[in-house]
């Protein structure tokens, strides 16, 4: 196509524009839009053909970039026929919008080994951290003080997942036992859960839109067995056996399958009644060591949102499902798995055991992969000391994030998803804006590796943990 075509399409002053939403469906057919019309007039536009009753803001993005200039202008600097029909995406965007973090609130001493997991409630309102001291500790977000210290466990605390009603705490050992702790009084719920014979690398609840008060549990272990518990009954229900290594992570998904990754670089899903192998999914050429859901910010945080509303009970699993089918829409749950064969793979599981698309250009193991809140981006966090942004729908490669100068352990996203956060080994947390691509805060301050963090459901504050054994809490 040359300048010629493009110049002399613009004397028409429109444009045939075709608006898809993510998963690739048409809002109407093509139409003729004026090319002075930018984000704003779009957003009118969708919101007019959706018929919402309040507006709703929405993102536009062409061949996977956003749009943010008239159309006309885009057409002129990129050399686009105007006689083309334009497809434009349009996705819709939190209405609410979180503060980025750029200062250390408070840096608080008690753990006396590594912390090694951090995870913040669904509601946001209190904090958990595991450490290699063999303890898990409770702290008051108010005052930014140590609340409870948990004595329980005989090994390192790997790892800690909060029931998404609020209401437990769930810890695995280095040794295999789990803990079930009360938060609200940091008391041990009856004696540690044993069975597992071998280091807990993973804790993942049944949905409180399946199951309202929240009391099964998944958990995956080096043994190479997944277990499901009931918090009430303490005790096993169902051993999840099948895979032939370590199985190293755990999802408990929305439409009641569970997940497992292994080093056996399969993954299995499995039902939840009889404990059933459904399908296995396969395609890894090493071990996979993470797993994310599409709908994980919401099956997390159950049926609390941003505003923070308490909901009784028996309002509680429909809050939930509401959120979920929200979040979910009319496409199917995905997921995403990474692995030390450096690649990724987006699936459908429930349509389909072959992958929808294989995630290359990492140049070393892939550590940790992360669903935005919304769905529409996967974070994954690797050993080449990057971090990188893919299309959460289509699987496309979107950016590198560049700066950290040693490996990347976890990232945790803004609950509006537009901001992500990283951890890395080089003692520092990185927080990069999604819109423009770029590095928005370095965020300096341990003395060491930095092993975990996570955002808060709420948006409020950020957490960190690692090896020089404070926690620190960073704010906007």
């Amino acid at each position: 196509m040359n300048m010629e075509t493009s110049q002399a399409g613009m004397g028409n002053n429109t444009v045939m524009c075709l608006l898809t939403d993510p998963e690739g469906t048409n809002l109407g057919s093509a139409m003729y839009i004026p090319q002075t019309a930018g984000p704003l007039q779009l957003t009118q536009l969708v919101n007019r053909f959706l018929n919402n009753e309040e507006m709703l803001p929405y993102s536009f993005y062409v061949s996977d970039e956003e749009l943010l200039v008239p159309v006309g202008t885009y057409l002129e600097k990129n050399q686009v026929s105007v006689e083309k029909v334009l497809t434009i995406v349009y996705q819709q965007q939190a209405v609410f919008r979180i503060r980025p973090v750029n200062r250390c609130s408070q840096t608080i001493a008690g753990h006396a080994e590594a912390v090694l997991c951090v995870s913040f409630s669904p509601d946001g309102k209190q904090l958990a951290s595991g450490s290699g001291d063999t303890t898990v500790r409770l702290w008051d977000l108010y005052t930014e003080t140590p609340l409870f210290t948990c004595k329980g466990h005989r090994n390192w605390v790997l790892s800690i997942a909060w029931s998404p009603d609020g209401k437990h705490l769930v810890s695995g050992s280095k040794s295999g036992e789990i803990c079930c702790w009360n938060p609200k009084k940091g008391e041990l719920d009856g004696n540690p859960l044993t069975g597992h014979k071998k280091w807990i690398t993973g804790i993942s609840w049944e949905p409180v839109h399946l199951s309202s008060p929240c009391r099964r549990f998944v958990t995956s272990s080096k043994d190479g067995d997944a277990r499901i518990w009931d918090v009430t009954l303490k005790k096993t229900l169902i051993c999840l056996s099948g895979h032939t290594l370590a199985v190293t992570c755990v999802k408990w998904g929305g439409d009641g399958i569970i997940y497992t990754g292994s080093q056996d670089c399969t993954i299995k899903m499995w039902e939840t009644t009889q404990g059933k192998l459904i399908r296995e999914l396969k395609g890894h050429g090493h071990w996979v060591n993470s797993l994310a859901l599409s709908t994980e910010y919401v099956l997390r945080t159950g049926a609390f949102d941003h505003t923070g509303r308490q909901y009784p009970p028996n309002e509680e699993m429909k809050k939930a499902l509401e959120r979920y089918n929200q979040t979910k829409g009319d496409s199917p749950e995905r997921l995403v798995s990474g692995s030390d064969d450096f690649t990724m793979f987006l699936w459908e599981p429930s349509v389909s055991k072959q992958p929808k698309k294989r995630l290359t250009g990492h140049q070393q193991l892939v550590n940790h992969v992360y669903f935005s809140p919304d769905g529409k981006w996967i974070a994954s966090a690797s050993f080449d000391r990057s971090v990188r942004l893919w299309n959460g729908v289509t699987g496309q490669f979107v950016t590198a994030f560049r700066g950290h100068v040693g490996p990347v352990y976890q990232v945790s996203w803004s609950a509006d998803s537009r901001l992500l956060l990283s951890g890395s080994k080089d003692s520092t947390l990185k927080i990069w804006e999604i819109r423009t691509k770029t590095l928005k805060q370095d965020l300096p301050g341990h003395a060491d590796e930095v092993f975990a963090v996570d955002w808060s459901p709420d948006g409020e504050k950020v957490v960190s943990g690692g090896k020089d054994k404070v926690l620190k809490l960073w704010k906007g």
